[in-house]
């Protein structure tokens, strides 16, 4: 009985935890989800995790009927949320949650529109409208023109034609074409995405809409070959709306989904939806030009990580997390006290015996400009090593310099 009683007070105890860190919350999100082309049963939870992993946002999932269902029991309530994710491509909503839908956004409700959201509805107005563009559901020059990037300046175009295009899934460049936006502001001005649905020859009301980035749709890739939106604002009333095109769900997530360049902008987008600002910083592991930065588990890499990962290093994979590392150096090792923290977690490194040679010789060249006679000794002796003599006496060189 006694036992029984504890369960209680323990599982009492985690639900109280629980919603406290709900209440801690400062925006509540509403992921719309439950028939789509694409996998949603994948992508809402993962929505949900990475809007919940900021600190900002307690999330929750509105599913649907299925496609055989009674949609007019379908009636989420959106007035309750700061901010609503749309992970839904599918039958209709009825009358009744359209104008409530409507009438959430008109009144200052915050909206992103993920992916193949945009293929919603085509039948419509007002969402088009709230869209900007959309693909798909025979969508053609009735619903707006083409917008995209030509000689880096946007080009409205009414020519005839289908909305809606992707080529074969790869990884791409995306360009920044606004650094200013409180979404954008920081980020690099181009970076590499992971393996996704390039969208291409979207068209719509295109109202409001300010593209935020784009991306060369590739034609040898069955691509438009052009630089098509990939992440949009749109005002309608005194609604925010965050419009991205990316991420498409495998089972599990994907490259797309995992892809840090998709999941801070995502998350940046879903506050500014919510409050019209940004608050959160730019991670060290968000991509640049160079290659893709993923993130395993869909989280953002911690110190710990870093140092447990560059202590099996080969030179011939990733470089994520050293990469990771040297940038918290350079941005967290402000102080004389800081950075010896850091040197002396390099120096376990390269004391540790299972610590590979290419681990040691990244350590070796960082810990070079920014060690101090803390290293000297474990140096010394990692310069007796013929496979690491070359880098252990550049470094002595470096923290020893000749008198």
């Amino acid at each position: 009985m006694r036992k029984q009683y504890l369960l209680v007070l323990v599982f009492a105890g985690l639900v109280a935890l629980f919603n406290a860190c709900k209440m801690g919350a400062e925006y509540k999100a509403l992921i719309v989800t439950g028939q789509n082309n694409h996998n949603w049963k994948a992508s809402s939870p993962i929505l949900k995790q990475v809007l919940e992993q900021t600190g900002l946002f307690s999330a929750d999932i509105a599913t649907s009927p299925d496609n055989k269902g009674d949609m007019n029991t379908f009636e989420p309530n959106f007035s309750k949320y700061d901010v609503v994710v749309i992970d839904y491509n599918g039958k209709s909503w009825s009358d009744k949650t359209k104008k409530a839908f409507v009438d959430y956004v008109s009144n200052g409700g915050g909206v992103v529109i993920y992916h193949a959201g945009d293929n919603s509805f085509p039948e419509w107005k007002e969402y088009n409208e709230i869209i900007g563009l959309g693909g798909w559901g025979n969508r053609s020059q009735k619903d707006g023109p083409y917008v995209y990037y030509t000689n880096d300046k946007m080009v409205i175009d009414t020519a005839a034609g289908r909305g809606g295009s992707h080529g074969k899934r790869q990884e791409f460049e995306i360009r920044i074409r606004n650094s200013e936006h409180p979404i954008t502001k920081g980020l690099p001005s181009r970076w590499m995405h992971g393996s996704d649905e390039c969208y291409s020859e979207l068209r719509g009301p295109a109202k409001n809409m300010e593209i935020l980035a784009t991306a060369m749709s590739q034609k040898n890739a069955g691509g438009s070959g052009r630089h098509e939106p990939m992440l949009m604002t749109i005002s309608y009333g005194k609604g925010r709306i965050f419009h991205t095109v990316l991420g498409h769900a495998d089972a599990g997530g994907g490259p797309a989904l995992e892809c840090a360049g998709f999941i801070v902008t995502f998350q940046r987008g879903a506050e500014w939806a919510a409050s019209g600002k940004v608050t959160q910083k730019i991670p060290y592991d968000f991509p640049n030009a160079a290659g893709v930065s993923l993130r395993a588990g869909f989280k953002e890499l911690t110190l710990e990580e870093d140092l447990a990962k560059i202590v099996n290093y080969d030179i011939t994979k990733s470089t994520k997390y050293f990469v990771d590392l040297q940038s918290r150096i350079r941005n967290e090792a402000t102080t004389p006290e800081a950075l010896q923290k850091f040197e002396k977690l390099m120096i376990k490194i390269l004391e540790d015996k299972a610590a590979t040679d290419d681990a040691k010789k990244l350590i070796l060249h960082e810990i070079s400009w920014m060690g101090s006679d803390l290293s000297i000794p474990v140096i010394n002796e990692l310069a007796k090593n013929p496979q690491l003599k070359d880098e252990a006496d550049f470094a002595l060189a470096r923290l020893q310099p000749a008198k």
